[in-house]
């Protein structure tokens, strides 16, 4: 077997754990079906992680990480704030259609880690994630989109968690696509209402 880096060998097994949990779910989803799904020796999991709860945020993180919509999202010219926003937004959402099997995994790690003594702050570290993700998620959107929010991004940040996460368990419930994104152009339509255009940069005077 070759020697892999500890960073490859930790998305390794990171990866192995997604399939494990949306294969067996995450309570079944032990430290031996891991790197038995990896596999690799026991031996390389405790290199890699200090425990399996070390392991289950690493792989919350991996999941927000690839569900991110893509940087730089480019715009018609004329477009307004709102149709900016709702392009970004339907940009995300997108992405949470062709993975719903680990969207459905990150609320089984809640569950599981709120109903084990002990686990609780396994939850609460993967929402106050989520919060910053969410939070840097919406610094991106506007600059990409030229805008500036008018409401505290702290409370945003915080507002549009509420809504994403709501609005992805009731799709992944119902799979109803149309009302999803119905719901998502009225949250559009929010951002929109408490965001301002940026002023356009001074050109170079010739």
């Amino acid at each position: 077997m070759p020697r892999l880096p500890a960073a490859e060998r930790r998305e390794q097994l990171a990866e192995a754990a997604i399939r494990v949990m949306i294969r067996d779910g995450v309570a079944k989803t032990t430290t031996r079906a891991v790197v038995a799904e990896a596999g690799v020796p026991l031996g390389a999991f405790h290199y890699c992680f200090r425990s399996k709860e070390e392991l289950f945020q690493t792989v919350i993180e991996r999941i927000m990480e690839r569900n991110l919509p893509p940087a730089g999202l480019a715009h018609p010219a004329g477009a307004t704030p709102y149709e900016r926003i709702r392009a970004i937004l339907h940009a995300y959402w997108e992405l949470v259609r062709t993975r719903p099997d680990e969207h459905l995994v990150t609320y089984e790690v809640t569950q599981y880690a709120l109903r084990r003594p002990g686990l609780a702050d396994l939850a609460r570290r993967q929402y106050r994630h989520y919060l910053d993700v969410n939070r840097a998620h919406l610094e991106s959107m506007a600059r990409t989109a030229g805008l500036a929010w008018t409401v505290d991004l702290a409370v945003l940040a915080r507002h549009g968690l509420g809504v994403l996460d709501g609005l992805t368990l009731t799709w992944l419930v119902d799979r109803d696509d149309e009302q999803a994104l119905a719901a998502l152009d009225e949250y559009a339509r929010y951002l929109a209402s408490v965001a301002v255009p940026l002023p356009a940069p001074d050109l170079p005077r010739t």
